[in-house]
């Protein structure tokens, strides 16, 4: 399947809106559902522990120390959750609650205060969210969700924002099905789980093994041991264990567990890592120029794979496309678009810029992307279609341009599956929109810290984004050397290595629609992370000397403008030592 982009004013990501309020609407729309939703049968139970916050917190997990139960205000009863989100906490408050599968949920909550969300992950199918900004009164958020075949509980949550005020919530409910661990019916207590079945080696690198296993009923939770020792917690059923050795054999098992307690360990699988340094890109330079090549004419320079600019080391290229499956993709060559540009010639043109020591990936999503990855089958499809489009083309790898919302249990499991089938060499890249990359609590910075050990490079979009919070809590906004290097600041604390770490910026004013920087303030900002020189009003704790490198948008936008980006930040970047 291929979309058609035809309008000279489209651009990598959407135009993002330039004020909070828009900002976040624009980050949630996917997952918000209009209000109205039609009243539940009589048989539905609400499944949420505590909803009224009249026990304090019981059954209920908030980030940090943001969350306590007040008498003042309140919707009903005498209490009431307060959150207050500071600094990079946006006071996160969730639980875990049992559900039927096949089933379908209305979750609501009121609220009163800051900016107040309400969500649900994990439900096997579309996770879904909802939104409110500051309101001086209460008022209702409602959403629905469906289950998936194998769910049997999801995570429901609420958060405020970052730098905003408190907000408060009452009266939670989870409406629906009864799953048996809420207050509105079933067993107070769940049975003690079974010992999981099906624990299964899904891929090794060499410093970490992969492991599946199936579904428990009733399960809220899982724990993994290496040799008896507990090493990981994961409420999905899929877990990475790091930190290992090389061409070293272990053994796992996994317990299930939930509010009675843990099961029994289930029968012992056994890995040996692989040999070497593994992990993605080792065949790359140390520091790395990535570019975006347009497969579709919007005005840009129309450009074959042979006319890209030999500064560009790793070449994405945009995009594969969602197909009927779900989770897999596939891609088709615009010829039509490009002048007549053949299949033939495109599969030489790989073949030759790998010969020049480039890497050629394929990017699955961007602006009109509509890939899910939200279940183990569309994961396992994401896996198969990617891994037959780098036997097809010869593909080195996989860019995760996802601007349309990624599962990060789901997305990791695709991924690990594909390093298992594509081996140590393979690329794997990112290109999240900033407001993705601001808390490792996001979906986007959890699928990379999951596959961090054979994660190539995140280049995080700086531009069609507005203001966003640096590493040190305060706003900066788009364009400037700040901007560039207090998010990145974000991404190097929170635990991704400086190699894995670009600055991703438009190579025209016309490449985005907002955000441009010269490509001078591009090389201030990496001279300001690599060797703390040239920087802004924003330093630094400590420079980044393995800073990877940096990437646009695109390849064809740097040729409309002669080259200028890559003639003056490519060499800049091979410099750096």
């Amino acid at each position: 399947m291929q979309f058609t982009r035809t309008l000279p004013t489209l651009s990598h990501p959407p135009a993002r809106p330039r004020t909070l309020a828009t900002a976040l609407t624009a980050a949630l729309a996917l997952g918000a559902t209009a209000l109205g939703v039609a009243p539940a049968s009589a048989a539905d139970v609400n499944n949420v522990r505590n909803g009224g916050f009249e026990s304090g917190l019981t059954g209920w997990t908030c980030s940090a120390a943001s969350g306590a139960a007040v008498a003042s205000p309140v919707h009903g009863g005498s209490r009431a959750l307060k959150a207050t989100p500071a600094g990079q906490d946006n006071a996160r408050c969730s639980q875990v609650v049992a559900v039927r599968p096949n089933a379908t949920y209305t979750l609501s909550a009121w609220v009163q205060g800051g900016y107040a969300y309400l969500g649900v992950t994990g439900t096997g199918t579309t996770d879904t969210s909802t939104w409110t900004p500051d309101s001086g009164t209460w008022k209702e958020l409602r959403t629905t969700f469906t289950t998936g075949a194998d769910t049997t509980s999801v995570t429901v949550y609420t958060h405020g924002w970052y730098g905003q005020a408190a907000y408060h919530v009452d009266d939670f409910s989870v409406l629906g099905p009864d799953g048996g661990g809420g207050d509105g019916g079933g067993p107070e207590e769940p049975a003690l789980p079974a010992a999981p079945t099906g624990v299964a080696v899904a891929g090794t690198t060499s410093s970490s093994v992969s492991l599946t296993w199936n579904t428990v009923q009733g399960a809220t939770g899982y724990t993994v041991y290496r040799g008896g020792t507990r090493v990981a917690t994961t409420s999905g059923t899929s877990a990475t264990v790091t930190g290992l050795s090389a061409s070293t054999a272990y053994s796992f098992q996994v317990t299930a567990t939930n509010a009675a307690g843990e099961s029994a360990k289930s029968a012992t699988v056994t890995a040996t890592t692989r040999p070497g340094d593994g992990g993605g890109g080792t065949s790359l330079p140390k520091h790395v120029v990535t570019g975006y090549w347009q497969n579709f004419n919007n005005g840009a320079a129309v450009q074959t794979l042979a006319q890209v600019q030999s500064q560009y080391d790793i070449i994405a290229v945009a995009f594969a496309d969602a197909t009927a499956t779900p989770g897999a993709v596939d891609f088709t060559l615009d010829s039509a678009g490009l002048n007549g540009y053949t299949e033939a010639q495109f599969k030489a043109d790989i073949r030759a810029k790998q010969a020049a020591g480039k890497k050629v990936i394929i990017s699955v999503g961007g602006e009109l992307g509509s890939v899910r990855v939200a279940d183990s089958a569309s994961a396992a499809n994401f896996a198969d279609s990617v891994y037959a489009l780098m036997q097809e083309y010869g593909f080195d790898g996989v860019d995760i341009d996802l601007e349309n919302g990624l599962n990060a249990t789901y997305m990791t499991q695709a991924l690990r599956s594909l390093s298992a089938k594509a081996g140590p060499d393979l690329i794997i890249t990112m290109a999240p929109q900033t407001i993705d990359m601001q808390s490792t609590s996001n979906s986007y910075f959890q699928t990379a810290l999951n596959v961090k050990d054979i994660l190539t490079v995140v280049n995080m979009q700086y531009y069609n984004s507005g203001s966003m919070l640096g590493c040190d809590g305060k706003v900066y906004s788009q364009g400037s050397v700040d901007f560039l290097t207090a998010l990145a600041c974000i991404q190097l604390q929170g635990g991704l290595a400086p190699s894995q770490v670009g600055i991703g910026v438009p190579a025209s004013t016309r490449g985005a629609g907002s955000g441009y920087v010269s490509p001078a303030i591009v090389n201030n900002a990496l001279d300001c992370l690599t060797k703390l020189t040239n920087c802004g009003s924003f330093k630094p704790s400590k420079a980044y000397p393995d800073l990877r490198g940096a990437m646009t948008w695109s390849t064809n936008w740097d040729a409309t403008a002669g080259n200028a980006w890559s003639n003056a930040v490519g060499p800049h970047v091979h410099a750096l030592g």
